[in-house]
């Protein structure tokens, strides 16, 4: 099993909605969890930011995770999106294999 969890902050909730929706329909990704209310603090352009965001908790496979990098980037509002992924050492069996089967592509 090669599952991955992906991080992507969004800017609203139309956005998180577009990604989220897209990754799931094409079988990019098993399930998106959308965290709302969350603040984000960084320097971007040499001037600290703190802005309110939506993260995105994407579950797929490291097999589909180029595809999902370059959807997320096609539909992102941000020039530079964050999209990071962590892999998944252990987990519920049953539920890794779901991811699995949801990415499948079938």
């Amino acid at each position: 099993m090669e599952a991955c969890v992906v991080y992507c902050t969004v800017p609203n909730e139309f956005s998180a909605n577009l990604i989220a929706n897209s990754l799931v329909e094409d079988k990019l990704a098993a399930c998106v969890n959308v965290v709302r209310n969350i603040t984000s603090i960084y320097r971007w352009e040499g001037i600290v930011q703190e802005e309110q965001e939506l993260l995105l908790i994407i579950k797929t496979t490291e097999s589909k995770f180029e595809a999902l990098k370059d959807r997320i980037v096609s539909l992102h509002e941000y020039s530079v999106p964050e999209i990071i992924s962590l892999p998944v050492k252990a987990g519920n069996l049953e539920y890794l294999n779901w991811i699995e089967r949801e990415t499948d592509g079938d």
